[in-house]
């Protein structure tokens, strides 16, 4: 019987890592879709997202009939908890690339107005935050949490500095207000990716500890 409830907790964490592979490939698309205008490869990020959708799905199902059939206590019912809390910060951040690859549809092939290599460093940043929480995750290694957390610190910076060069050129030049919009909506997905990946390392010390903490502070 311990032995079938180690194998479903090992199928358990599978259907995450693959909601988190999946999460990142689309995140990679989404970027390279945005600065290249890539429309197709956009498309691509967003008709593929149901399939993460159904894996978060499947995640919860599974865990719910987990706690119900098994009844886990102690760190197994960590695990479980954990990966119902995983799956729902892996979902949004897939929800994030799907935002960024509609955000490429929008500018619809139109020169930047500005230089987007900030805002490209700035998801390639969070993405790694969300590859080093997965990690973390995989190998239940909560000494990875603090890195995760002072990348977040980064992020924020480089959303600061994003926003405040937003604010400077729409005084000089209203006529690219539209996409200056736009581009103020990319930095934001791509600060609440990394706040998203922040929680994924929260809820990883929670299994590892069993206590809460709050990365942010």
């Amino acid at each position: 019987m311990r032995e079938k409830f180690a194998d479903d907790l090992r199928a358990l964490h599978d259907k995450l890592i693959e909601m988190g592979r999946l999460t990142e490939v689309a995140l990679q698309q989404a970027i390279d879709a945005f600065q290249t205008q890539n429309k197709h490869l956009a498309m691509a990020v967003i008709d593929g997202d149901g399939f993460i959708d159904k894996l978060e799905e499947e995640v919860n199902d599974f865990a719910l009939w987990l706690i119900a059939k098994q009844q886990p206590v102690a760190t197994d019912l960590r695990r479980v908890i954990a990966a119902i809390k995983i799956a729902s910060d892996i979902e949004r951040i897939a929800d994030f690339a799907v935002n960024i690859a509609k955000a490429c549809v929008r500018i619809g092939g139109e020169p930047f107005v500005m230089d987007i290599r900030p805002l490209v460093s700035m998801h390639q940043l969070a993405a790694d935050m969300v590859s080093a929480a997965m990690t973390a995750y995989d190998q239940e290694d909560a000494s990875l949490a603090a890195k995760i957390a002072d990348m977040d610190h980064r992020v924020d910076e480089q959303y600061g500095e994003m926003m405040r060069s937003l604010l400077e050129m729409e005084k000089t030049d209203k006529g690219a207000l539209a996409q200056m919009n736009v581009l103020a909506l990319v930095a934001r997905y791509i600060e609440r990716m990394a706040d998203h990946a922040t929680n994924i390392a929260e809820h990883l010390v929670y299994l590892v500890k069993g206590k809460h903490y709050d990365l942010n502070d």
